[in-house]
């Protein structure tokens, strides 16, 4: 709830706390004024003072409780969002590759990674070719190969 409502509730308990002391007081001044035999000197009305007294500033606290509700503002939520950063593509010197391998490293950074099939086809090479040239940009450690079954799955090393 807002602090407004819970701040009138607790205002109605006290105003709703404040009636019954006061209908109880009442009704105790009554039974004491027709039992009581010694009058105002009596020592239950320096009692029902006291409970009155009491009841009243118990009173008066549920309210400065109700209005310092009602009058605080609420909390605000924080929300914090983690932003992942986009990976920067890590520049990859290829001065010393030959045109093959810098075709098969462009092919790799444009895809993320390929089946070896795939970068055989597309590259126009054959088998023993594509094996060839792949061990050696694995031995420059620019590639990894992982094995998916009967396939193979070329990576671009971070």
């Amino acid at each position: 709830m807002e602090n407004k409502k819970v701040g009138w509730l607790i205002i109605g308990i006290g105003i709703a706390i404040l009636a019954i002391a006061l209908l109880f007081n009442f009704s105790l001044r009554s039974i004491v004024d027709a039992t009581c035999s010694h009058g105002i000197e009596c020592t239950m009305h320096d009692t029902m003072n006291v409970q009155l007294y009491l009841s009243l500033a118990i009173i008066a606290i549920v309210f400065a409780i109700g209005l310092y509700i009602m009058l605080s503002k609420p909390e605000e939520k924080t929300i914090i969002k983690k932003v992942r950063e986009k990976e920067k593509k890590k520049k990859i010197d290829t001065t010393n590759l030959d045109s093959k391998e810098k075709t098969a490293i462009k092919l790799l950074q444009e895809q993320g990674a390929m089946f070896q099939a795939d970068l055989k086809e597309k590259l126009g090479i054959g088998k023993v070719g594509m094996t060839r040239l792949l061990d050696k940009l694995e031995a420059k450690q620019f590639i990894e190969r992982k094995r998916r079954g009967m396939n193979n799955i070329v990576v671009l090393k971070n």
